[in-house]
């Protein structure tokens, strides 16, 4: 059974970032779903592929890190 994690990140109540982070059973590895919302435009989505949780878990971490530097909520 995988494990998924999902973190949104928010501007002035607007999405901004949306991260999902889940164990790719059939390939080996964890996978990182990132699907980032620019000011104008359609969202962008980009697919990160771990050997192992750890490292994606803390590439989520520094992700978010940086976007609550940059004045986002994450929740």
């Amino acid at each position: 059974m995988s494990t998924e994690l999902v973190r949104e990140a928010t501007h002035e109540g607007r999405r901004v970032a949306l991260l999902r982070c889940y164990d790719d059973d059939d390939a080996g590895g964890t996978i990182v779903e990132a699907q980032i919302h620019p000011p104008a435009g359609d969202p962008v989505s980009h697919g990160y592929r771990f050997s192992n949780a750890g490292e994606a878990f803390r590439f989520v971490q520094e992700a978010l890190l940086a976007l609550q530097y940059l004045g986002c909520q994450v929740a």
